[in-house]
């Protein structure tokens, strides 16, 4: 993830430095959009979700399988000079992740849903490069923190009556890249964006013996997420 965030940051950086190789002088659409102090926008997109597990001793690896969840949220942008903004961009995430654990031969020991509905609030820097024609390439990272609607936290039952849990808040790091494009009426920037929780997930079961939380020491949530934006 680190070396494809890197590859994309020195890509960003040849385009604009070999702009000038080219003669094409294209309409300009949204000329003065960007001088604007604060505006405001949408965005809808994709994510997927995994988890990073820290356990006490190797007994089996816990499988995730992984499913293609759905995102939606709001922009408020405030522009901070030519080349930085800063972002605020709240939106409802919705996913599954499906965990098998090691060691049972019945399913109904050995799977664990666990469906998240999240509300995400990140801070983001935007950095971009000069805007070339119509599109302009960027990085974007910053820090968040989720609410997860769906979080069991508080239930009385555990993995022993089938029910894996999590807490109700999470806190991350993210980082990513896109491009602006600068249609006739809007902006429409596609960006892919990679999400790292700092903060431990795990509401351990009951019994510290317990087959399924019993070796782990915490469990932290990891993303990517594909959204298309529109301003």
């Amino acid at each position: 993830m680190k070396k494809l965030f890197l590859l994309a940051l020195i890509s960003l950086l040849l385009v604009q430095k070999n702009h000038a190789q080219f003669n094409e002088n294209p309409i300009i659409n949204l000329e003065n959009f960007d001088k604007q102090r604060v505006h405001w926008g949408y965005f809808l997109g994709f994510n997927q979700y995994d988890f990073k597990f820290d356990a006490n001793e190797n007994t089996g690896d816990i499988q995730v399988a992984k499913s293609i969840g759905f995102n939606v949220g709001l922009i408020g942008n405030l522009r901070l000079s030519d080349h930085f903004d800063l972002r605020l961009e709240p939106g409802l995430y919705y996913t599954q992740r499906n965990l098998g654990f090691p060691g049972f031969s019945e399913e109904r020991d050995f799977l664990r849903e666990v469906r998240s509905t999240y509300i995400h609030f990140p801070l983001l820097l935007k950095i971009s490069t000069k805007r070339l024609g119509n599109f302009k390439p960027y990085i974007v990272g910053g820090v968040s923190t989720s609410i997860n609607l769906g979080s069991n936290e508080d239930s009385p039952d555990d993995n022993s009556n089938g029910t894996f849990r999590t807490k109700r808040s999470t806190y991350y790091y993210e980082i990513g890249f896109g491009i602006d494009f600068y249609l006739f009426y809007f902006k429409f920037s596609p960006s892919i964006r990679g999400v790292f929780a700092f903060s431990d997930e795990l509401v351990p079961d009951a019994d510290p013996n317990s087959p399924w939380t019993g070796n782990l020491n915490s469990i932290f949530s990891r993303g990517v997420f594909i959204n298309f934006t529109f301003e």
